[in-house]
C-alpha cells in the first residue's frame, strides 16, 4: 500500500489506484476550495497565465511541451521557494490523458516510489494511459532512492518532473539528471511581484475587489517578498483580513505593516542560498567592501547562521587574503572566535562586526596561501629528499656516530642571527616559495627577506660587496614602514588570475 504522501489523479472514480488508504479520492491537485489560501486560489489555470518565467515559455520550449503534453520528457524544476515549481505541477496534472501521481520526498521511501513504477508498468502494458510522476523537495531523497528512479525515467515508465530549491548538481545524482532536462527557474522580480498583487486584488478567484490596496502598501509588500510571490499573497492575504476586520476598504501602509512583522531573510543554512551567502561574504571582504560585507555579516546572522561558523571562516580570512600584510588579523579574528564562545549571543555580534570591518579594511597578501600550495604541490610530485645531516635529531645516543647534526650552525652564535647554511633538500636548494607583496606590513619583510636569503644560501650580499659596515638585517618596529623600497618582492597573483595591485593607496595608514 502506498503511503499517505501519494496523490493520483486520472483514475477512475471511486478507486483510484496509488490513493492512500482511506482516501475520499480528493487530493491537493484538484480544484482549488473556496476557503483555500489565497496563493493557492491564485494558481494560474493554464500556461499563459504563468508569470515570471519568460525563458522558459516560448513555443516549443521544454517546460510548454510539458505542460501541453506535447512530449513525455522528464524534467527537474530549480528555483527559489515561491518562483512557480508547485505551480507548473498543477498545471501538468490538470493537462488531459495522463495518469498523475505527486509525491513529497519528505514522507516519502523507495517502496512508494516502487508501488507507483508498478502500476505505470502495468497500465502502460494495457494500453493505459502515460504516468507522471511529480516529487517535490527531490534534494531531499536518499542516493538509493533516487537510484530506484533510473529504470523507469530510462524506458518512460514514468514522466519524472522533480521540483527542488536545492543545486541539483549537488542535490541530485548524475545519473537521474543526466536522464532529465534541467529547467532552472528565476525569483519573480519586482513588476511580476507586483503584477501577481493587483490581479489577486481584483480576481474573483483572490479579493474580487473588496479591498483597494494603497500604493505604499503594495510597495511594501513587494519588498517583503523578496522575488517569492507566495509570501506576498500570504502577507496580502493577511493584511487583507485585518482591514476586513476593522471594517475598512482599503488596505494602507499601517495595515500592511502590521500583518506581517518581518521580513523572511531567503537563506537556507544546509542549502544553496547558504553557500552562495557565504561566498559573498568572503569575496566582499577580500574585495575590501566593507559595507558589503557588514550586509552579508548581518543577513547570516538574521537567518540564525552558526556564528562559530561564521567565525571559523573569519580565521581563516586572517591568514588567506590578509596574510602577512597586517599580521595583527590572524589575532582579531582568533579574538573574534574565542567571544563567540566566552560571549555568543546577541553580543558577540558586535565582536564579529569589529572584526569583520579589520578585516575588509586591512591591507590584502594572498602570499601565505600561495607558498604553502607551492610547497605543497611539490610534496605530492615528489620532489624533496633526506634531512641534511646538519638538520637530523642528534640529542639520543648514537645519533652523533651517525653523523646527525655534524657541521650544525648554531644561528645565535652569529651577530646577525642568520648564518650561511643547508636546510632544506637536495632538489629544492634556491626554491623560492613565499614571495611578499608590497601591501602593508608586508613590505618591510620583503625588503628583508632577499638579504635572508643570500646569507642563508652563501650569495655576496649587498654590505659585502660595498665593503660598508653593517648588514642590512636591522628590523624595523612593528607597523613601522621600511626606511627602503621593497628588494626583490613580487605581486602575487590571485587565485582568479588578477593581480592584488601595488597597495599603494590601500591600506597606507594600518602598516
Amino acid at each position: 500500500m502506498e503511503s499517505d504522501a501519494l496523490f493520483t489523479l486520472g483514475e477512475p472514480a471511486g478507486a483510484p489506484s496509488g490513493a492512500p488508504a482511506g482516501s475520499p479520492g480528493v487530493d491537493p491537485f484538484s480544484a482549488n476550495r473556496p476557503d483555500a489560501p489565497l496563493p493557492v486560489r491564485m494558481r494560474p489555470a493554464g500556461i499563459d497565465e504563468l508569470v515570471g518565467q519568460d525563458h522558459l515559455l516560448a513555443p516549443g520550449a521544454p517546460l510548454r511541451q510539458l505542460v501541453e503534453g506535447a512530449a513525455p520528457m522528464s524534467v527537474i524544476l530549480w528555483g527559489p521557494p515561491g518562483s512557480g515549481k508547485t505551480t507548473i505541477a498543477h498545471l501538468v496534472a490538470r493537462a488531459t490523458d495522463r495518469r498523475f501521481v505527486a509525491m513529497s520526498a519528505l514522507t516519502a521511501g523507495v517502496k512508494d516510489v516502487r508501488a507507483v513504477i508498478d502500476t505505470a508498468r502495468r497500465q502502460r502494458r494495457a494500453g493505459g494511459p502515460q504516468t507522471v510522476l511529480f516529487i517535490d523537495e527531490v534534494h531531499r531523497f536518499s542516493k538509493t532512492q533516487q537510484d530506484s528512479l533510473l529504470a523507469a525515467v530510462e524506458d518512460r515508465t514514468v514522466t519524472l518532473l522533480a521540483a527542488t530549491t536545492e543545486n541539483p548538481y549537488f542535490s541530485v545524482i548524475s545519473p537521474l539528471l543526466s536522464r532529465c532536462v534541467l529547467l532552472t527557474l528565476q525569483p519573480l522580480d519586482d513588476d511580476a511581484v507586483r503584477g501577481l498583487l493587483r490581479r489577486a486584488v481584483a480576481d474573483e478567484r483572490g479579493l474580487n475587489g473588496a479591498l483597494t490596496l494603497a500604493t505604499d502598501a503594495e510597495d511594501h509588500l513587494v519588498r517583503l517578498a523578496g522575488g517569492d510571490v507566495r509570501k506576498a499573497l500570504t502577507a496580502l492575504e493577511a493584511a487583507a483580513a485585518s482591514a476586513a476586520a476593522r471594517g475598512a476598504d482599503r488596505i494602507d501602509l499601517s495595515t500592511a505593516e502590521q500583518a506581517v512583522d518581518v521580513a523572511a531573510v531567503r537563506y537556507d543554512r544546509d542549502g544553496d542560498a547558504h553557500y552562495d551567502v557565504v561566498s559573498a561574504f568572503i569575496k566582499s571582504m577580500r574585495g575590501s567592501d566593507v559595507d558589503a560585507a557588514l550586509h552579508w555579516l548581518a543577513r547570516m546572522l538574521v537567518a540564525g547562521e552558526d556564528a562559530r561558523f561564521i567565525a571559523r571562516r573569519l580565521v581563516i580570512f586572517a591568514s588567506e587574503d590578509v596574510g602577512m600584510a597586517d599580521p595583527t588579523a590572524l589575532t582579531v579574528a582568533t579574538a573574534a572566535a574565542h567571544a563567540v564562545e566566552y560571549v555568543g549571543l546577541p553580543e558577540v555580534q558586535l565582536n564579529l562586526a569589529h572584526a569583520v570591518i579589520h578585516l575588509a579594511t586591512a591591507p590584502k597578501s594572498n602570499s601565505a596561501t600561495t607558498a604553502i600550495g607551492a610547497a605543497i604541490a611539490d610534496v605530492r610530485a615528489g620532489r624533496g629528499g633526506p634531512v641534511p645531516r646538519g638538520l637530523r635529531d642528534a640529542h639520543y645516543s648514537g645519533a652523533r656516530g651517525l653523523g646527525h647534526g655534524a657541521g650544525y650552525r648554531y644561528p645565535h652564535d652569529d651577530h646577525r642571527g642568520v648564518v650561511t647554511q643547508q636546510y632544506a633538500p637536495d632538489d629544492l636548494v634556491g626554491t623560492d616559495y613565499y614571495q611578499p607583496s608590497g601591501h602593508g606590513a608586508e613590505r618591510a619583510v620583503a625588503t628583508r627577506l632577499p638579504l635572508l636569503r643570500r646569507i642563508v644560501r652563501g650569495l655576496p650580499t649587498p654590505a659585502a660587496r660595498a665593503g660598508g659596515a653593517g648588514d642590512g638585517l636591522a628590523v624595523a618596529a612593528p607597523g613601522a614602514a621600511p626606511a627602503t623600497e621593497s628588494v626583490g618582492a613580487t605581486v602575487p597573483q590571485r587565485n582568479d588570475g588578477a593581480n592584488e595591485g601595488d597597495g599603494a593607496a590601500v591600506g597606507e595608514g594600518q602598516q
